[in-house]
């Protein structure tokens, strides 16, 4: 099963603009999910933030997680982070649902308990899904440019 996927082009263009330390920071941790879930889909944001989301189906509410980059910095976060186990404390934020894992290097991510977490965050958005999807391995580009 092909785990690799190409960056979309719509999504590469602001990529560029970014600092090559971010670039290949995002680019080790979008394949780390992907390995991890390669059904998933990645649905792709360019808001506030230049944002990859990875959800079980084609619709953001069905997401598990998330990369978004900002000017100097990017997280890993989880849409229902407040409802996963984290024995280690990675979680930050104090939203309602969403929490996150402010990374800076492949060991932030790259270790058992993340893992875990991203694999708890699947099963979660696996049970919280309404109908079962057909739309497996799709890149879906919502970026405007």
């Amino acid at each position: 099963m092909k785990s690799h996927r190409d960056i979309h082009p719509d999504f590469q263009f602001f990529l560029d603009f970014k600092n090559q330390e971010l670039i290949e920071l995002y680019t080790d941790l979008r394949s780390f999910i992907i390995e991890l879930c390669p059904d998933c889909n990645e649905l792709l944001y360019h808001t506030h933030a230049l944002t990859s989301l990875f959800s079980i189906s084609d619709k953001m509410s069905d997401g598990f997680c998330m990369i978004p980059i900002y000017t100097n910095h990017l997280n890993l976060g989880f849409n229902r982070g407040t409802l996963l186990d984290d024995p280690a404390n990675l979680l930050k934020g104090t939203g309602k649902f969403i929490r996150h894992i402010p990374i800076t290097g492949k060991n932030q991510y790259r270790n058992k308990d993340v893992t875990a977490m991203i694999k708890s965050a699947v099963s979660l958005a696996i049970e919280d899904m309404g109908k079962p999807t057909t739309s497996v391995r799709k890149t879906i580009s919502k970026i405007k440019r």
